[in-house]
């Protein structure tokens, strides 16, 4: 059953009138599993403290679990202070810090799962003052735009203020009357719903109800539904609160997530670029958005102030994704081992200045693996930095992050690991011993051991009754290599061709499709098709059959396009991100040692 979920507007510390509506729609329509609110949620005045107090302190209960952005008002710094110094509330937690009982603060930005559903938020106005509460920061939008890079579909994102645009009346009717644009409007959340595409954008803060019809996305087959909610108790009585019942699109078929309305309008955030005509609907290529979407720093302006330094900044396009569209034209540095640096949690201020003005405020790390190494200061490479680079690497086996357990088989040139959060029984990746960013361009030894690899796992395959699909997003940026190897049942080896040229279709591009006399000559081909100077993604399908497709330096690819066409092959659909397939290292350890028992009379290592 598909979970039920109430929204709710600025509430305004008025939690006894709310929750009175609450508990009252909950018995007539419910149960209800949770309620958002979004908008500013403490009172206006010290006259309403003590109601609102009532439910902080004990003395009333909130009926059902509710999560509330919208952290400013009175009251709000010393109740907030209050909780995030309680020790549950310790740590990086997305999920809300608990408030009282069943009350939950969601702080800053971030994403996490709730009822199966994926929902993302931005708490707080924009301001300059990053030090007031209820305003969000620069580093809460850039987690928010790392969050638009990840694998999976938002099904919900909560903002307090509308999105600039939203009310255009070239792509909306049913606008109401005397609604401005220009007051309780954000022009970063526009950019940010426009990235993160979820399926449900809700608002608070201009004291309107306005459900507008749903639109199509850029780059996306879902449509969003915006909703903006007045305020609890308002005197025009205005639609507060609103009942929706989403099925997470984790659990639905592309057909399903693909549906859209007879009512469906084009995307409001089309425009050419910021203060464009709101009559300009023309559509924006990747080419011409602009920098500010992208970049933390944008060229135009702040090399103005600062001189031509500014390109040995960071492109935090590159660090929060791993690719940046613009390529070698990009007037940021592209650096792996920030990145690396990155992922791990460490502020991005803080790699690209040295230092972070949010201190102690700040929900990302402030140190490095490697102490003294400033990346504000990076002086060319030495000769020794693959090495260090080694060291951090997830794949590296002298690396202190490799997780060993899930480590299969051990050759000379290649190794054998479980996935991490695979998509089916027995989903592994061969990986180079060495740090090397593809399997296409080593030496001829290292292509004889990965044969005997990849003919060896197609023998233990066939015995257990399947068959099994090789891909790998072979990148001029990549890093570690790791060729993805997946086992599907018999019956489906004749649709997997058919599968991946129609999600090829989707993204508009079409694959090379070659059949070869044997799968070497299928791996030679390959090998003479990477230049080491291009991307490309590829397929070794079951009959020798090699999809490839070589990527353009500005094309937009999706890092986990092969697991997508893969989960959708085999009709579990959630199971495309590695996350909602995430197991215990002691469950691992298990699943490790049972394949290893499966496929050791196949192992060329044994």
């Amino acid at each position: 059953m598909a979970p039920r979920i109430l929204l709710c507007g600025d509430v305004m510390g008025c939690l006894n009138q709310l929750f009175k509506r609450v508990s009252s729609v909950n018995k007539s329509a419910g149960p209800f599993d949770a309620l958002f609110c979004v908008g500013q949620f403490f009172p206006e005045s010290s006259d309403q403290l003590d109601e609102f107090m009532d439910y902080i302190e004990g003395r009333a209960q909130v009926p059902l679990p509710t999560y509330f952005i919208g952290d400013y008002g009175f009251g709000a710094p010393k109740v907030l202070l209050t909780a995030s110094k309680e020790p549950a509330n310790c740590g990086f937690k997305m999920d809300g810090l608990k408030v009282c009982e069943n009350l939950y603060w969601l702080k800053g930005s971030g994403k996490f799962s709730l009822l199966g559903l994926s929902i993302a938020y931005l708490s707080g106005r924009q301001s300059s003052d990053v030090q007031q509460y209820g305003v969000y920061s620069q580093d809460d939008v850039d987690a928010l735009r790392a969050v638009a890079e990840e694998p999976g579909i938002v099904d919900l994102f909560l903002t307090n203020e509308w999105p600039s645009g939203v009310t255009n009346r070239a792509n909306a009717s049913d606008v109401p009357a005397g609604l401005s644009d220009s007051m309780g409007s954000d022009s970063t959340v526009a950019e940010l719903v426009g990235e993160i595409r979820p399926r449900y954008h809700i608002s608070g803060t201009k004291g309107i109800y306005y459900a507008r019809e749903p639109y199509s996305n850029i780059e996306a087959v879902h449509v969003t539904r915006f909703i903006g909610l007045a305020s609890v108790g308002n005197k025009d009585k205005q639609k507060f609160i609103h009942a929706i019942s989403p099925t997470p699109a984790s659990t639905m078929s592309s057909t399903e997530i693909a549906t859209k309305t007879t009512n469906t309008t084009l995307s409001p955030y089309t425009f050419v670029e910021k203060g464009s005509s709101p009559k300009d609907t023309t559509k924006r290529s990747s080419d011409s958005v602009s920098d500010s979407q992208y970049w933390r720093y944008d060229v135009s302006q702040k090399r103005q102030r600062h001189g031509a330094g500014d390109g040995d900044k960071l492109c935090f396009k590159f660090l929060s994704s791993g690719s940046c569209p613009r390529g070698q034209k990009c007037n940021f540095r592209h650096d792996f081992d920030a990145r690396e640096q990155y992922i791990r949690g460490v502020c991005f201020d803080f790699l690209n200045k040295g230092k972070c003005e949010r201190g102690p405020d700040c929900s990302f790390k402030h140190s490095l693996q490697h102490e003294g190494e400033n990346y504000a200061d990076r002086r060319p490479r030495s000769e020794n930095s693959s090495s260090k680079r080694s060291k951090e690497c997830w794949f590296c086996l002298s690396s202190p992050n490799v997780e060993l357990h899930l480590i299969t088989s051990i050759g000379e040139n290649y190794y054998c690991a479980l996935a991490k959060g695979p998509v089916v029984e027995d989903h592994v990746l061969l990986i180079p011993v060495e740090h090397l960013p593809n399997t296409l361009s080593p030496s001829a030894e290292h292509e004889v051991e990965l044969s005997k690899f990849q003919n060896s796992l197609r023998m233990y395959y066939k015995s257990q009754g399947k068959q099994v699909i090789f891909f790998e997003w072979v990148s001029k940026r990549s890093s570690h290599a790791n060729l993805q190897v997946v086992p599907i049942p018999s019956s489906k080896a004749a649709l997997v061709e058919k599968i991946f040229s129609l999600a090829a279709e989707k993204l508009g591009f079409k694959f090379v499709a070659k059949k070869f006399d044997s799968d070497s000559d299928g791996r030679k081909f390959l090998r003479a098709q990477f230049d080491g100077n291009s991307s490309l993604f590829y397929v070794e399908l079951p009959g020798s059959t090699i999809l490839l497709h070589q990527i353009e330096d500005n094309e937009k690819f999706p890092s986990q396009f092969g697991r997508e066409v893969v989960s959708g092959l085999l009709n579990i659909a959630d199971k495309a991100d590695w996350r909602n397939c995430k197991y215990s290292k002691v469950e691992e350890t298990k699943m490790v040692e049972d394949f290893k028992s499966r496929f050791q009379e196949f192992d060329p290592n044994c």
